[in-house]
């Protein structure tokens, strides 16, 4: 809090007045934006940000090719053109003024405002898209059957914490986890024995109650 005194004259005299203001710079909180970048240049704004100090995620995995007759191990982005970035919402103004790379906010079509996506949904999805594992599956963000799944939550292995909907996808039963209508993230095969099944509240439901 600043104080700011000021000395106004009133019938020759002086009247101490103090005005209290307060300095609100610094409280916006950062927030998860959901950003589409153009011509497949996800790493670049990728490296751009992290120069900058900035925080981000871009969903990776390892994949394997061909090279020379030889069989290599890269790690690609899963997703094109998609890339979470971790700030304030007038950070992300200036940042967007700031870079010639070519990114722009991905629109809530009720709402009319850029997509941002809860810290816990967020959270989550890392804990799975984060491992880099080659035998992620990535699927389309509209879950359609998935949605009559059973939400459960992983208490072992690579994928510990995270939630999401249990399925059979190809063949294997794994969780689902999605960042609603962005992307959606289906885990190697996981054992019923490696499950509990939730029944707390949403994950969005949770946030919303904050």
């Amino acid at each position: 809090m600043a104080r700011m005194v000021l000395y106004c004259k009133k019938k020759s005299n002086f009247a101490l007045v103090e005005v209290r203001t307060i300095i609100k710079k610094g409280r916006e909180k950062k927030v998860w934006f959901a950003i589409r970048v153009t011509y497949h240049r996800e790493l670049r704004v990728k490296e751009d940000l992290e120069s900058r100090g900035i925080t981000c995620f871009v969903p990776m995995q390892y994949r394997r090719e061909e090279r020379h007759g030889v069989m290599v191990k890269r790690l690609v982005p899963s997703v094109h053109n998609l890339i979470f970035i971790h700030i304030t919402p007038t950070g992300m103004a200036e940042y967007k003024k700031s870079t010639d790379l070519p990114i722009r906010y991905i629109m809530d079509r009720e709402t009319r405002k850029p997509i941002t996506v809860p810290t816990r949904e967020m959270d989550i999805f890392i804990k799975v898209a984060g491992t880099y594992e080659e035998k992620l599956i990535y699927l389309k963000p509209d879950l359609g059957d998935f949605a009559q799944g059973e939400r459960v939550r992983i208490i072992g292995g690579m994928f510990a914490g995270a939630e999401g909907v249990f399925v059979r996808v190809k063949g294997d039963r794994r969780v689902v986890v999605n960042v609603e209508g962005l992307v959606a993230v289906a885990t190697t095969f996981v054992h019923p024995s490696m499950i509990e099944k939730i029944t707390d509240p949403e994950p969005n439901q949770l946030d919303n109650a904050l």
